[in-house]
């Protein structure tokens, strides 16, 4: 099915919702990791989102480039042509973009999407993420509100995040001593700033002590009762159509009880980087420790094709990432809820 258009992802967001599951955000770098998700999706019939952050952008323009914006049309084209060979949905998604790279990502992401649909083609992106949480809240939501009325001028779908998460992801880090835990109020004053804009749809990061990268069991202390009350605060000031549609970063190495917990109080939307990352990884590290003499000319031999044919690895490279995207579709309950209709 081609990339999911704009009706469509907001089904697929609101079926989330109401039926208490999420889809897995997997970041992707090229496009071999891209063909791993729509291979582990497809394989557990579930929709999902495909993501590229600001360094995934710039590494797959190439290195002697680093243009983030090109890397990241580079490969939402790639999934425009591929993902309609497969049976599901698939939203594309840009991960965390703080302000200062708005100009660099975002907008060029923007200005192509405008381009095509001038043209009457379909949207490059569906969904941008703006990353304010380092900034003020009131900063964070002036910036937003401005996106927030030209994204739905061009039916694009906002993420924002208030509260930091701890850890670090492509350079975005969390300072030590940051606010790991979003308040009821911050809430309230997002639900204020952004509903205001009519006909705006917008995605909410809000944390709980969320912290990028993976850890140990025990060293990362989740709190997803804080999502609760977000939501409560906001229904009971509001009412229930302001009810958010959440975001769940951090996502790698989180006990299976966290995960559904915050599922069931409005998480729609898990990003997944790290554990995806090991996955493609480690089956390329086993390649080549059971391959040595072949990988290498050891001792003045020619080595063996077979082993060291880019190929061989990263096929199975892309077999152990989807593997653990089927993992994450079970873990997010969305195994077998595909939109898609044969």
């Amino acid at each position: 099915m081609p990339v999911a258009d704009y009706q469509t992802y907001c089904q697929m967001l609101d079926r989330a919702r109401e039926g208490h599951f999420a889809y897995p955000a997997i970041n992707v770098t090229s496009l071999s990791t891209a063909n791993a998700v729509l291979k582990g999706l497809a394989e557990s019939r579930s929709d999902g989102i495909i993501q590229v952050s600001t360094g995934g952008g710039a590494f797959a323009s190439g290195a002697s480039v680093k243009d983030m914006a090109l890397g990241a049309i580079s490969i939402a084209e790639h999934v425009h042509r591929a993902a309609a060979r497969y049976p599901i949905h698939v939203a594309l998604h840009t991960d965390h973009c703080q302000a200062d790279k708005l100009d660099q990502l975002v907008i060029p992401l923007v200005e192509e999407t405008e381009r095509r649909r001038a043209d009457g083609r379909p949207n490059l992106f569906n969904s941008h993420m703006f990353d304010g949480s380092a900034l003020p809240l009131n900063e964070n939501l002036d910036i937003a509100v401005k996106l927030l009325e030209r994204f739905r001028q061009n039916e694009l779908i906002l993420e924002i995040e208030t509260g930091v998460v701890g850890g670090e992801e492509d350079g975005v880090k969390g300072e030590a001593g940051a606010k790991l835990y979003t308040t009821p109020e911050d809430t309230l004053e997002v639900a204020r700033r952004l509903n205001a804009v009519q006909g705006g749809r917008y995605l909410l990061a809000a944390t709980f002590g969320n912290v990028h990268g993976v850890y140990k069991p025990g060293h990362v202390k989740l709190m997803p009762s804080i999502l609760r009350d977000c939501q409560d605060a906001v229904v009971k000031q509001y009412g229930d159509a302001a009810r958010f549609y959440l975001v769940f970063h951090g996502g790698s190495g989180s006990e299976l009880r966290d995960i559904h917990a915050a599922l069931d109080y409005g998480v729609v939307k898990m990003n997944i980087d790290t554990d995806t990352q090991y996955a493609y990884t480690r089956p390329i590290a086993d390649h080549m420790f059971k391959n040595y003499d072949g990988v290498l000319k050891v001792d003045g031999e020619v080595g063996n094709k077979k082993a060291y044919d880019p190929r061989v690895y990263l096929g199975l490279a892309e077999a152990g990432m989807a593997e653990r995207v089927k993992r994450a579709v079970t873990e997010l309950r969305a195994a077998g809820t595909t939109m898609f209709k044969a």
